[in-house]
């Protein structure tokens, strides 16, 4: 018998993620990103934040972000209340 510990997402239901890389991103950069939040914290990281529809989205947007030369901080899942802060 085997328990699921989440709910876990539909294929209809995007997961929310929190990218964190080290350093400000340009605003040049937004529709690279397109559908994410560039918010840039006052520590000199930037947040990456919305909505990613599957597990090759995030590949492809980690990808994006290993073609800037950013350091990559973190990868969080996020609860979609969270999303917009």
């Amino acid at each position: 018998m085997s328990y699921e510990l989440e709910p876990r997402p539909t294929a209809s239901q995007p997961v929310a993620y929190q990218i964190r890389l080290k350093g400000h991103l340009g605003a040049e950069w937004t529709d690279w990103f397109d559908g994410l939040t560039i918010t840039l914290e006052e520590d000199g990281d930037t947040l990456l934040t919305g909505p990613v529809v599957d597990q090759a989205a995030l590949h492809g947007l980690l990808k994006k972000v290993r073609n800037l030369g950013m350091p990559l901080i973190s990868v969080s899942p996020v609860e979609p209340g969270q999303a917009d802060t």
